[in-house]
Order: C-alpha cells, then structure tokens, then sequence
C-alpha cells in the first residue's frame, strides 16, 4: 500500500496570518511551524512521499531550504483538503493520500500510522481521521478557548461502529461533570489528521460546500454532508501532550510541550 502525506501551508490565514512561518523554541532550538510539522510526517513509519502543498512563495523558499519537498498549488484552493486533491492530480497514484495539517507539530508518528491502518481495515470507508479522548485538563482547555471567545480544538461525536456523526469547533457531547486532570471524559479532541482514499479526494473539489461546513468552518463536515463514511480511528496519547496552533494563544502552549516531550 502506497502512502502520500501532503502538508498544506498556507500563509494568509484569517485567524493567524503568516502562521506556518512562526518560530517556536523547543529543547532543539528555535524551528518554524511548518518545519516541526514536515520532522513531524517524516517521522511517521510506512510513507512513500512527503510534500509541503502551499501557493505562497516565502513558504516554499523556506521549505526548500530545510529539505522538503515543495508542490504548488493554486490560491483558489478554500481548505487543505481541496489543496491535497490539486496535489494528488500532479504526482503518480497513491493508495491513501494522508492530510497532515501544517499547524498539528505535536502529531505523534504513531497517529498517523494508526490512521493508515484504520482505513485500511475498513474498507466501507471513503477516508479517516483519528480522535484522542480528551482528560479533564485538556477539556478545561477546550473550553477555557470557547468561553475567551477563541475558536480552539475541534470535538468529534462517532456511533458505536467508529463512525463519525458530527464534528464541532463547539464542545461536544455537554457534560456539567468536573474531571480531575488525568480522568477520562467523554469528550473526544479531533486530531487534524486525513486519510483518504483517491477516489473521495478526488470528488471532494466537485462537491458543494454546505451549510455545516459554512457554519463550523471545518472540511471535513463537506464529506458527511455529501453522505460519505468517515472511519474515527481512536488513538492513544502515551503520555505525549497534543495540541494544535490554532492562535497565536497557543505558542507558548505548545512551546511547554515541546519541552516536556524533550
């Protein structure tokens, strides 16, 4: 099985412009985002190609520089996954096509690894995505983000069988209980990790974007509102903090746990 990890950069972010640029300092030194996120899918065991997808030329000149593998894509594409579809018509077919998100640099190998495997073992599905089930310290995150007003994490609801129902920048399913910092809860945090296979990347593009992608402002809601499966593949921490960056609030996060993960 052939495996293809594209990395979309895109550096006009709405929320966080110039993003994949920003340094952050870990126990290595400082190292942009988009540089940790490439070490990140290098990382990962099984992969064929790795390529940094961006339509902004200071990202590709910086890319290039640390050694990765730059494809260019057009402005016009609307979210990662529309950039990785542009991608996979340019380079020869691969079996999945993963979508490694370029502000995800705590993404342990494993995820992804874990990721491949899932789709692989359930063939009804048109692409996959992991989900880490949140304890009480990273729920209070979630929502100390929501109650600033800051959109943070993205929370996935799935069905007895794995598969997803619905996934909010909202904290979802409610809960009134209190958790102590290590408890399990029964929130799930969405990994922003894609698995896909060709032929729903393909059509993605084609489709229109609906009203809950409009609303949450999340890809990947297009592929359930187009009526395809999306497998959740549930994947452990092993101690490793995650979290993504998804303002610029979370740099010194995310700084922390580069330090505490060594």
């Amino acid at each position: 099985m052939s495996v293809l990890i594209v990395i979309p950069a895109r550096y006009a972010s709405t929320r966080y412009p110039g993003k994949p640029l920003v340094n952050l300092r870990g126990p290595d030194g400082d190292k942009t985002l988009i540089r940790r996120s490439w070490e990140a899918a290098m990382a990962v065991r099984g992969v064929d190609r790795v390529v940094v997808a961006t339509d902004d030329d200071r990202i590709r000149s910086h890319a290039e520089g640390f050694g990765a593998e730059v494809v260019m894509t057009s402005s016009a594409c609307r979210n990662g996954t529309e950039r990785c579809a542009e991608v996979a018509q340019h380079l020869p077919r691969h079996d999945v096509v993963v979508n490694l998100q370029g502000d995800a640099p705590l993404t342990p190998a494993w995820f992804v690894e874990d990721l491949v495997r899932g789709l692989a073992a359930d063939p009804g599905a048109d692409m996959a995505t992991p989900v880490l089930r949140c304890d009480g310290q990273t729920l209070r995150g979630l929502l100390a983000d929501r109650h600033a007003g800051r959109v943070g994490g993205t929370t996935a609801v799935f069905g007895k069988n794995q598969r997803a129902l619905y996934f909010s920048k909202e904290v979802l399913p409610f809960t009134a209980q209190a958790y102590a910092d290590d408890a399990p809860t029964p929130v799930f945090h969405h990994v922003g990790v894609y698995a896909y296979r060709p032929a729903a990347l393909t059509a993605y593009p084609t489709w229109p974007v609906g009203p809950l992608e409009t609303l949450e402002g999340l890809e990947q809601l297009r592929f359930l509102e187009q009526g395809q499966a999306i497998a959740c593949i549930r994947v452990e921490a092993r101690g490793r903090p995650f979290w993504e960056l998804n303002n610029p609030s979370d740099v010194p996060v995310i700084e922390a746990m580069l330090a505490a993960a060594g």
